[in-house]
């Protein structure tokens, strides 16, 4: 039979990451690959309680339609969380409930992507991001990220496209690099935008699990009308309930609102209620807190375990917060080859490449330091230092 599929389909890469997903399943392989949070810190007993008690007493509710918008309650909770954590002002009206971070994505593309649309997004980029925005068609224009944040001069050129659709970026903890935008580089991003009637989409997933520094002032709070920002259940409480939000000025929200009827009409109502009723039993901040504190001591296994036994010629980051940290290997160092050498290791880690939209990431990898315990982070890197060791001989013979 020969199908006929649309021709973005043939443009639109599968996800490296859970191709690779499929090869690291095995037991005996230590992953570093993925990006799972740390399923030990999983409130189990408390959802398992509170989905009871939603079932129970609003099961007719609970397991009806709802509104595309999402469950008001918890919408005025999101709302409550933004004044008291970042000092933002915004109503329920300005959020709409999704299925996940992943879908708010895939709803901007859709109403702000025409094919040829000129996007901005950071080198290296959300691999998330590039695959939902490739399904539109756009043309990516490549954001140098820096370790205080996007290079300006690149910005100001983006924006100065006559065709310039949006300007994508994780300033907390971003992945892949594990990089945090610094206050000054805020602001800069706020001016250019002002100054260009620039549209920022500010994913805020890994916002909440910080464990150094202060709490950031996201660009949202400067230039407000011009910033759509995401946000996620999926680190704070859990991956598998697949809820996330947007908050967004009212003129977008309705234009969001509208794509996603046509995607899905609405989010789990029931998957809504239950986190509603578990963030109003729950202190949350206490349960953020367990998270983080758990991520910074993995996160300092990592580079305790880094400093002792990868070479000298690689360099790393040190996140704030967030899951990941991005190892840059000297430049005749293939990240592909270490990754094949590193399976028969059975240790798997994510090769940079698929976070560029240019062809770049050659020699950089991607750790994920959240899923694995202080043992099996120690072994699996004193195993990829083997790997980084040989080739480096390898290399300079």
């Amino acid at each position: 039979m020969n199908y006929r599929f649309a021709d973005r389909m043939r443009k639109t890469p599968r996800s490296f990451i859970r191709e690779t997903l499929k090869v690291t399943e095995h037991p005996d392989i230590i992953s570093f690959a993925g990006g799972l949070p740390n399923p030990s810190v999983f409130p189990v007993q408390e959802l398992a309680k509170t989905a009871e008690e939603v079932i129970r007493e609003d099961g007719p509710a609970a397991l009806q339609y709802a509104t595309t918008e999402g469950f008001l309650p918890l919408r005025n909770w999101i709302a409550e969380r933004y004044a008291h954590r970042y000092g933002i002002s915004v109503t329920p009206d300005e959020i709409l409930i999704t299925h996940g971070s992943q879908q708010c994505l895939d709803l901007i593309g859709k109403i702000f992507i025409d094919k040829g649309t000129h996007i901005g997004i950071e080198r290296p980029g959300y691999l998330g991001a590039i695959q939902a925005f490739s399904l539109y068609e756009p043309a990516f224009v490549p954001i140098s990220l820096e370790m205080d944040g996007p290079a300006l001069d690149d910005l100001q050129n983006f924006l100065q496209i006559k065709n310039c659709g949006f300007f994508y970026g994780v300033p907390n903890s971003q992945n892949p690099s594990g990089i945090t935008w610094s206050d000054e580089k805020r602001r800069a991003v706020a001016d250019s935008l002002h100054d260009n009637k620039g549209i920022f989409i500010e994913d805020d997933a890994y916002g909440e699990i910080r464990f150094r520094g202060d709490i950031p002032r996201p660009v949202k709070t400067m230039v407000p009308d011009q910033v759509v920002m995401n946000g996620s259940f999926s680190k704070i409480i859990t991956p598998g309930m697949r809820m996330g939000w947007i908050c967004a000025p009212k003129p977008i929200m309705d234009q969001l609102v509208t794509a996603k009827q046509g995607t899905d009409l609405h989010s789990s109502i029931l998957a809504q209620r239950i986190i509603y009723r578990y963030l109003s039993e729950y202190p949350i901040d206490a349960y953020i807190k367990r998270i983080s504190d758990t991520y910074k001591c993995q996160c300092d296994s990592m580079v305790r375990s880094i400093q002792e036994h990868f070479p000298e010629s690689v360099s790393y980051t040190i996140p704030e917060g967030g899951m990941f940290l991005w190892v840059t290997l000297p430049e005749n160092i293939s990240s592909m080859e270490v990754f094949a050498r590193a399976l028969k290791e059975k240790v798997a880690v994510l090769p940079g490449i698929p976070f560029y939209t240019d062809g770049g990431g050659f020699n950089t990898l991607r750790l994920n330091f959240t899923n694995s315990s202080h043992e099996k982070i120690e072994d699996g890197i004193i195993r990829l230092s083997r790997v980084l060791n040989r080739l480096l001989e390898k290399s300079e013979r």
